[in-house]
């Protein structure tokens, strides 16, 4: 199990994961927080269960946003 507290589920050739990417790095150097990044591509179970919603980002084991990360509400869940 991982040691980070955010995982960004992506795809390659996503802007809405570049720009949930952008997001979730500044968020996580401003906090001392790291992050996973996970290509849903290399897995088929990945793809079905989030293949219409990519980017997600899960804080802490749990599906926190999709489609877009809202700055604000992230820092929230790490504060």
């Amino acid at each position: 199990m991982s040691a980070s507290r955010v995982t960004l589920y992506t795809r390659p050739g996503c802007h809405l994961c570049d720009d949930a990417r952008v997001v979730v790095e500044r968020v996580c150097a401003d906090l001392g927080e790291d992050y996973d990044e996970v290509d849903i591509t290399t897995d088929p179970d990945l793809e079905d269960r989030f293949g219409e919603e990519i980017p997600v980002t899960f804080v802490d084991g749990r599906q926190h946003d999709f489609w877009r990360v809202d700055e604000a509400r992230l820092r929230t869940a790490l504060g």
